[in-house]
């Protein structure tokens, strides 16, 4: 069995008093591509935060790579869910993806010629090279997301993180995405979080629902138990406030 990257035991965490995880209990292991998602306000993001360190639970433990969180950020990649930024800023693509290897007592200037190199490659892997001379407030929503991913790809994480990845990718790109993301999932560990059930792939290995609790479930399919516990009431499954009935893939005799 793979080791296990992120272990997280009896968790519970509250926000100005009110309960947003409780008794939160998840591994995930290495080489795992693991979708968590849930209605919006159920803490889905809350526990991706919590996971990278950005967060500190009331009660339980969580290691990742068997450390405390902030101590493993170097092995991780995120890409959260709104990045702002100033479309009139003159920066370039370039620029932007070299960020991500920017290391405290290091200046704008301090980029080496290995920094340069391990940014092609995280901008030839999202398909964004051609374009790493162009503003960046010249691009579109997909494009911009493929952008913060090299982003978080030029550190050459083990573990990467993305929060609402397909929210600003059109449905005709989407197909393309995630077979880009199954090309990582060769090479590194995904967790991906997503209010929207219409994000699942055939890609994915495993699922975890929440809804202050968490249930999870070890293969792409969502179950009809999952659902009933998460969103408390009869629909299949919820994606843009449509209900949709799914139903599990059958294999042919």
């Amino acid at each position: 069995m793979p080791e296990p990257i992120i272990e997280i035991e009896d968790l519970w965490f509250s926000f100005n008093g009110q309960p947003v995880l409780q008794g939160v209990n998840l591994t995930v292991r290495k080489g795992d591509y693991l979708v968590i998602f849930g209605p919006n306000g159920g803490g889905k993001t809350v526990l991706l935060k919590l996971m990278l360190g950005l967060l500190r639970p009331n009660r339980g433990t969580i290691r990742v790579f068997g450390l405390p969180p902030e101590k493993a950020a170097w092995r991780i990649g995120y890409v959260p869910q709104n990045v702002h930024i100033n479309k009139e800023f003159p920066i370039s693509v370039l620029d932007v993806v070299l960020m991500g290897r920017l290391r405290r007592g290091r200046g704008w200037s301090g980029h080496t010629r290995e920094d340069r190199r391990a940014a092609q490659e995280a901008m030839e892997q999202m398909g964004v090279w051609d374009i790493r001379h162009r503003r960046i407030g010249q691009l579109s929503g997909g494009q911009l997301q493929r952008v913060f991913i090299a982003r978080a790809l030029v550190g050459e994480p083990e573990c990467l993180f993305l929060d609402e990845a397909m929210a600003s990718i059109d449905t005709y790109s989407r197909g393309e995405f995630y077979e880009l993301l199954r090309k990582l999932n060769e090479k590194m560990t995904i967790v991906s979080v997503s209010h929207d059930l219409m994000v699942l792939s055939s890609h994915v290995k495993a699922v975890a629902c929440v809804n202050r609790e968490l249930y999870y479930h070890d293969s792409g399919e969502i179950t009809q138990e999952m659902l009933d516990q998460v969103y408390h009431c009869p629909v299949d499954l919820v994606a843009h406030g449509i209900p949709h009935r799914v139903f599990p893939r059958h294999r042919e005799k």
